[in-house]
């Protein structure tokens, strides 16, 4: 990791720009305003900053971070991309307090880029899981909140809920959800699961009525010392949890239920990239930063 850090592109703006350049326009130029690809016009004058094209068709000028989360951000694009890479490489995450002191960059300023990184991290594909008699498992799990129900008093009411979706040997997805009940997980597995999948989840009653409408529902009781019967469980979807639930304690300590699902997918991010290396993960996420701005402001925290 340590050689990636010391990439010129982490190092110098301008070797940022013509890497990022590389990445999002291997075939040439495209304007972010129209769309056309083709051999636009360089300006060079000297009136104008490095990288500045200006579109053959619509007349409007662009650079590489024009409609990306690096748009209008004076934060020099070589610590955005080395904050990235940061993200990406990180498996238990990395705070904002530490790439505010790794970066140089203010808190605020780290805050706000880390949100950004996570908002370009959301999937771009929203097909359905499962299509065609894949087997897709489904698991909850909830966090934080802990201290805030009556003495006591049982149950995870009080926590915030998580449902995620594992394909066998494909994407993992997952949703904050206000509640865990039969009406919420319907709403999840209908909107992401296709009917023709093989569900696997635990024994929920949620899932009991929804699970008739897929292909089979195949339940593990864990009441009964049940966690995996042949091919039958949904202990994969079990295993990231652990990543995640180590992530938001050991690196982020308190995450806000208003921002919760962007921690959650940028979770979902690394998991559903872990078979490529760091340098590779990082350009999997610069090549989607496109149209995915963020405009916070301060009192939005």
């Amino acid at each position: 990791m340590a050689a990636d850090i010391l990439a010129p592109q982490f190092q110098d703006a301008d070797k940022a720009r013509e890497y990022l350049e590389r990445l999002r326009w291997p075939n040439g130029p495209v304007c972010p305003h129209c769309g056309v690809e083709g051999q636009h016009y360089a300006l060079k004058g000297a009136a104008h900053r490095p990288g500045l094209w200006k579109c053959k068709d619509c007349r409007k000028q662009f650079s590489v971070t024009v409609g990306t989360v690096f748009e209008r951000s004076k934060v020099p694009l070589n610590k955005w991309l080395l904050a990235v890479h940061l993200i990406c490489a990180s498996k238990k995450a990395m705070s904002s307090h530490q790439i505010h002191r790794m970066l140089g960059v203010t808190y605020k300023s780290a805050w706000f880029m880390a949100h950004r990184i996570r908002e370009t991290m959301k999937p771009g594909s929203t097909g359905l899981m499962g299509t065609g008699g894949g087997v897709v498992e489904a698991d909850e799990t909830y966090w934080g909140n802990n201290g805030k129900q009556r003495k006591g008093a049982r149950g995870y009411a009080h926590k915030m809920k998580v449902v995620s979706l594992v394909e066998r040997n494909g994407e993992k997805r997952s949703i904050v959800v206000p509640a865990v009940t039969g009406k919420t997980l319907r709403a999840v597995l209908e909107a992401n699961v296709s009917k023709s999948a093989h569900l696997m989840t635990d024994e929920h009653a949620g899932y009991t009525k929804v699970g008739r409408e897929f292909a089979s529902h195949n339940v593990t009781r864990h009441s009964r010392g049940e966690y995996a019967v042949g091919n039958v469980h949904s202990n994969t979807a079990e295993s990231s949890f652990s990543l995640l639930k180590r992530g938001l304690i050991g690196t982020f300590h308190h995450v806000g239920e208003q921002h919760l699902q962007r921690y959650v997918t940028e979770f979902d991010f690394r998991w559903n990239n872990r078979k490529l290396c760091d340098s590779d993960r990082t350009q999997s996420l610069l090549r989607q930063v496109g149209g995915r701005r963020l405009t916070y402001r301060v009192s939005d925290r």
